[in-house]
């Protein structure tokens, strides 16, 4: 039954305060404390000038950058639910940070380039990890 679940995070000393805030519902993203740049994947000195990082709370907003329909099962744990739409998604107030993840509670035909979106979080079965997902903004409903 095991080899049915997806795969799951394995936290380490860079990532774990990701994880950490995604168990809240809480999205953060590791940032230079001296320069300011962010840094996705989260890494423990900057790369640009080395200075200390932390993990700082992002809005959870942004626009939908590129995505694939994966309409064939091909990831252990997401085998039956195809199709489904995974994204790179472009955060506001993080400029150059893209999250990859998947967008959920709209068809794939309705998804397009350029669309606003909004953070929620999705239990990963098989453990007690939270994933970041992105659901159409209902803000972008009303404009």
């Amino acid at each position: 039954m095991s080899s049915n679940l997806p795969p799951q995070p394995a936290p380490d000393a860079d990532t774990e305060g990701f994880w950490e805030a995604a168990a809240e519902g809480r999205l953060t993203l590791c940032r230079c404390v001296e320069c300011q740049i962010w840094l996705h994947p989260p890494l423990e000195r900057c790369r640009r000038c080395a200075g200390d990082t932390a993990f700082e709370p992002v809005s959870g907003t942004g626009t939908l950058y590129s995505f694939i329909v994966q309409r064939q099962p091909a990831v252990v744990g997401y085998l039956d639910g195809t199709p489904y739409v995974v994204a790179l998604v472009e955060l506001d107030g993080a400029p150059g940070v893209r999250l990859p993840a998947r967008i959920v509670d709209t068809e794939p035909d309705c998804v397009s380039v350029g669309m606003r979106v909004e953070v929620d979080f999705a239990d990963l079965p098989g453990g007690e990890f939270k994933v970041a997902v992105f659901r159409p903004s209902l803000a972008s409903d009303e404009a």
